[in-house]
């Protein structure tokens, strides 16, 4: 479980940001407790705050950190693709990420400081007895591992000034590290649109999710029925998320009875292709939709189910950019709802996710909000909702509301100046009657 997050000049994160999963209100069900670990930490955050205020880069933040570690070996070369600051000289200063976990109920610490140029610093600590054991530190070429630690030797050999150790680590095989780069490379983040460049933002707009697609799980899960044409989904081994991912598909759509694979074929590939569709039963009828023909909702949930069921079967934390993006507010609420549950999250996987919708403020607790707000300098600052005012937000504070007066800032600014000029603006295309005036320029370029 993620405990803390920190970044640094990283797109609009001028200084340290920090987004804490500890929990303020620990004498709660959804809270979850280590032996080893002093804190409860919380199973859901989530960021709110105005267009353009850096909640996206929060998270995309996080999302960079865990790509760097899963890909830096295969797709960094001759630079570090990094976002940095770019004003006040920022750009030519390191951007750092430090990363506090839980991994086999272990606390672990894991530090990376870096130019375009390279690795300036890269550090992994852990806290088995509560006390930090330093696995590796790297200060630009120097890199140094904790005695014992085997298959380190291999990892000098090849290190490169753009290659994170912690990639190597992971992609090596090496003991005591390995577990530790895999929790970080599979950070789940679908969805999460990248900017054009080169390296590891090179590809597609749209990275792809951890495990399968919602998609691919009902094409794996499919077995022969001897019906011609279609195929039924179970196999013993998927039957389980299939069931669950069909649950979630009836609660967004209550017309949703079913989902069946189609065989279709292909006589430019001289082979069958299979794809999915949605059974719709109203009274008596049944009928097969292709998912480009249901609601915006329905396909944006039914892409979500295979990351969530990963994240949840694996323990690890799933990251979404606007949450609320084409969902209807109670299917946020559930999904928010599944990770809270500790009978649903057995595994302790969590849910960081930015939203504009207010109305989910009522289902969490004031340790999981926080705010974005861009200052004059146009730098990110991320508070958390439990610091304002302490003990005096309290859990029967209808925070939506509060939040909704101004109460906590991070609201759009629209000035009442710029409202004022857009109605005369208005006003003055109008003749006395009320009619608009005809445009002299539309007349001019007609001729």
């Amino acid at each position: 479980m993620l405990i803390r997050f920190t970044a640094a000049n990283h797109r609009s994160l001028k200084e340290p940001v920090e987004l804490s999963l500890v929990a303020v209100d620990d004498e709660r069900d959804e809270v979850r407790h280590f032996d080893r670990l002093h804190e409860g930490i919380l199973p859901v955050a989530a960021i709110y705050g105005p267009n353009a205020s850096g909640k996206s880069n929060v998270v995309d933040a996080l999302s960079w950190l865990s790509h760097a570690v899963r890909h830096s070996l295969r797709l960094w070369d001759d630079f570090i693709p990094r976002e940095p600051f770019r004003f006040a000289g920022f750009s030519q200063q390191p951007s750092v990420f430090e990363l506090d976990f839980m991994f086999n109920d272990v606390r672990h610490t894991y530090t990376l400081q870096l130019t375009e140029a390279g690795v300036e610093f890269e550090e992994l600590l852990s806290y088995p007895e509560r006390k930090a054991r330093r696995l590796f530190v790297r200060d630009h070429a120097n890199l140094t591992f904790r005695r014992g630690v085997l298959g380190a030797g291999s990892i000098k050999e090849i290190l490169t000034p753009t290659t994170l150790a912690l990639s190597l680590a992971h992609r090596f095989e090496v003991s005591e590290l390995r577990g530790p780069a895999s929790f970080v490379g599979n950070i789940s983040t679908p969805f999460i649109r990248r900017r054009g460049g080169s390296g590891a933002y090179a590809g597609p707009r749209v990275m792809g999710t951890i495990g399968p697609s919602t998609t691919r799980l009902f094409l794996q899960a499919r077995r022969s029925s001897g019906v011609s044409g279609q195929q039924s989904l179970f196999t013993s081994s998927t039957q389980e998320d299939v069931d669950t991912a069909l649950s979630l598909l009836r609660f967004a759509d209550l017309g949703i009875e079913d989902v069946e694979v189609v065989e279709l074929p292909d006589s430019a590939a001289d082979r069958s292709r299979y794809e999915i569709r949605l059974v719709h039963r109203v009274g008596d009828e049944r009928e097969l939709f292709e998912l480009g023909e249901e609601s915006d909702g329905t396909r944006m949930w039914f892409r979500l189910l295979s990351p969530a069921l990963a994240a949840l079967a694996r323990g690890i934390p799933l990251v979404l950019d606007e949450l609320d993006a084409s969902l209807h507010p109670l299917l946020s609420a559930k999904l928010i709802e599944i990770f809270h549950s500790p009978e649903t999250n057995p595994k302790n996987a969590q849910l960081i996710f930015t939203t504009h919708d207010t109305t989910l403020m009522k289902g969490l607790n004031r340790d999981e909000v926080w705010f974005t707000e861009k200052g004059s300098d146009g730098a990110t600052a991320l508070t958390a909702l439990a610091e304002y005012g302490g003990d005096r937000v309290r859990k029967s504070l209808n925070i939506e509301r509060a939040y909704l007066h101004g109460r906590f800032g991070a609201l759009p600014n629209l000035r009442e100046s710029a409202l004022l000029a857009v109605s005369d603006a208005a006003d003055d295309t109008e003749d006395p009657d009320g009619h608009p005036e005809e445009s002299q320029d539309s007349d001019d370029t007609s001729q």
